[in-house]
């Protein structure tokens, strides 16, 4: 660098220390120390962490053309149906028991096209399923 090129920067280096203070203009490790150093090591961990757990949640698997979260998919939370109490078999199944709490059969039979009427509370009489 000349001495022009110092004198430009001395130049940019004070009006910032006028308009921002004198912190703006030091060097970033004039104030880090050990403790500093571990804090920021630890916060480092936990943000990796939580980032970790959070990419385990969300990932997807595609099941018949559609994607699910991997935690929604525990066979053993949902086991049959309590519609007809048929058990879950296939993972269509599986998808329909954790969105509509229903079997696919009871979904094509009594909520496809009726989502909005099933999502407030409608169910089928015992006797309608038992039939059926």
């Amino acid at each position: 660098m000349t001495e022009k090129d110092w004198d430009t920067l001395a130049a940019f280096e004070k009006a910032i220390a006028e308009k921002y203070g004198a912190e703006a203009i030091q060097n970033p490790k004039a104030n880090w120390d050990e403790t500093k150093e571990e804090e920021y090591l630890e916060q480092m961990r936990e943000f990796y962490h939580k980032i970790q757990q959070n990419e385990v949640w969300q990932e997807k698997i595609d099941v018949n053309g559609i994607k699910i979260s991997k935690k929604l998919l525990n066979r053993e939370s949902l086991k049959c149906c309590p519609i007809c109490d048929s058990f879950a078999r296939r993972s269509m199944d599986d998808v329909c028991l954790v969105k509509f709490d229903c079997c696919y059969r009871c979904y094509i039979e009594y909520v496809e096209d009726r989502e909005e009427r099933w999502l407030k509370g409608w169910r089928p009489n015992a006797d309608k399923s038992a039939n059926s």
